[in-house]
Formats: structure tokens, sequence, C-alpha cells
């Protein structure tokens, strides 16, 4: 499944996997949220409550769609964050991944923490 993810200042398109948080989660699309910033990672929350996988993980590569079950957030981290141990995105707590985003996912760089964002199916 490919989603796009929207704010004011651009967009970009992410590739998931047929998990069950992306099921869940494509069932709630489209949907609106409100932009937080994390050092170099956006997330924002979701009307999704998935349990925590069984693969998830805290350090993954930038531009990973992950779920963080703690928040009910998707978390889109495209460098280091604060908790990060040199250039590595460490997440705030393992997230269930979900797929990639497609191309540049410095592209992130450009949201601003209090930006609306839209994600939706493509």
């Amino acid at each position: 499944m490919q989603i796009r993810i929207s704010w004011p200042a651009g967009h970009l398109t992410a590739t998931l996997a047929d998990t069950p948080t992306a099921a869940a989660l494509e069932d709630a699309l489209p949907l609106s949220s409100t932009a937080h910033t994390w050092g170099e990672e956006v997330y924002f929350t979701t009307p999704v409550s998935p349990a925590r996988e069984a693969d998830a993980q805290q350090v993954v590569d930038p531009g990973t769609v992950a779920f963080w079950t703690d928040g009910d957030a998707l978390a889109l981290p495209y460098g280091p964050t604060p908790i990060s141990r040199g250039d590595e995105c460490r997440l705030a707590s393992p997230c269930n991944l979900l797929g990639s985003i497609d191309g540049d996912p410095r592209r992130l760089a450009t949201v601003r923490d209090g930006d609306p964002i839209r994600v939706e199916r493509v």
C-alpha cells in the first residue's frame, strides 16, 4: 500500500508493508493530525491503537515509517533524535515497522511543529 503524507510546505509518499498495524492504519485513512518534531523526527497522533508487534525496533534507518504504540502516533525519523547515539535514528521506544518513505526522507525537515498534516491512500 502507498500513502501520501502532506503538510503546508510539501508532501511525500511512502510504501507500507502488509502488517497488522499498516492494515489498521489503512482502515483509518484519510486522517488529519498535528505534526510534532523531536530532533530530526516528525510524529503525529492517529485514531489507531495497535499492540506492539514482535519485530518492533527502537533504532531504525532514516526514512522508516514507524508506529509508536506508546503514543498512538506515526513516527517518521529522517535523522538523529535527542536520544540518538551519533547519527542513528533512535525512536522514543520500540515502534512497529510499517514501511519506508519513497525518495529522500530529508524532505521532512520542512515540517514545522504544529503544522497540519494529512495522510491518505495514494
